[in-house]
């Protein structure tokens, strides 16, 4: 036999003992666990990088003020940004906050006029912010004054989530108000509501443009939208003429006398919705 017709060489001892170990039903399993650890932490590590904000201070939740406060036992009075109360999230809150030790985290710690911090709450070592459980269960609405996308995006995932499983304020058919009827919207002035509805004509009047759901102007529901917003708009690469025909979702506070509005000031507060998408939910 010549040394190219030499037959293929047998695997050593160790060799055999390495493909073996490498089968064994305790090394697969070993192996499994090992990847799937892997891929939590993957996972967690990309659920956790939203709304991370640099901390500004800790402290052991003492009460809660309302919807939408709570007191340190320290004094402090804390406002949840991002959210919007439902009837239910006084009560939410009472369940989820009092005695629990918080970290606070925000991009700006300045108290407002009355001396409440603005911050996300996060309990414990939890990377989870108390406003994304709230609209998980349907206990909350995304408020859009976050202007950070990325936290931005996954407040309104929760809150989209929640409302696709009817959960909390979500399993009351009339949580989202038809923007063709506007005595029902009209009902609710002063509150913050969500509105869903097909925008039949874009007309400007000076410094504003009005987004109209009704032929009739004077009675129907409309959405305005101030010309110094306008950039906003633009930068998203949405003009306001191109939502003419199109079906939105606004949400804000309603106002007015004759015919119910809502400003819309952030551009969070406009989601564009699909032709064919049922109500209550997002594409």
């Amino acid at each position: 036999m010549t040394e190219s017709e030499e037959a293929p060489s047998r695997p050593t001892v160790h060799e055999l003992k390495l493909k073996r170990n490498a089968t064994s039903p305790v090394n697969v399993t070993q192996r499994h666990h090992l990847i799937v650890a892997f891929l939590l932490i993957a996972s967690h590590t990309a659920f956790a990088a939203p709304c991370q904000f640099e901390a500004q201070g800790e402290g052991r939740v003492a009460a809660i003020v309302d919807a939408r406060s709570v007191r340190l036992d320290d004094g402090r009075e804390i406002r949840l940004t991002g959210i919007e109360a439902t009837a239910t999230t006084k009560q939410a809150l009472t369940s989820l906050l009092v005695g629990r030790d918080v970290t606070l985290r925000g991009t700006d710690d300045t108290p407002d006029r009355y001396g409440r911090q603005s911050a996300l709450l996060f309990i414990g070592m939890s990377d989870t912010s108390v406003q994304a459980m709230l609209l998980a269960q349907g206990d909350a609405l995304v408020s859009a004054e976050i202007a950070d996308k990325d936290c931005a995006t996954a407040l309104m995932s929760a809150e989209a989530e929640a409302r696709r499983q009817k959960k909390g304020n979500w399993a009351d058919p009339s949580a989202i108000k038809n923007a063709e009827s506007p005595d029902d919207i009209l009902a609710g002035i002063g509150r913050f509501l969500v509105v869903e509805g097909k925008v039949l004509s874009v007309r400007q009047a000076g410094a504003m443009t009005y987004l109209n759901f009704g032929w009739n102007w004077t009675r129907g529901f409309a959405v305005t939208i101030s010309k110094r917003t306008l950039p906003a708009f633009e930068s998203a690469g949405m003009t306001l003429k191109s939502l003419e025909n199109r079906r939105i979702r606004v949400r804000g506070w309603v106002e007015g006398t004759a015919g119910p509005r809502i400003d819309v000031r952030l551009l969070g507060q406009v989601e564009l919705l699909g032709a064919n998408e049922p109500n209550g939910e997002r594409p």
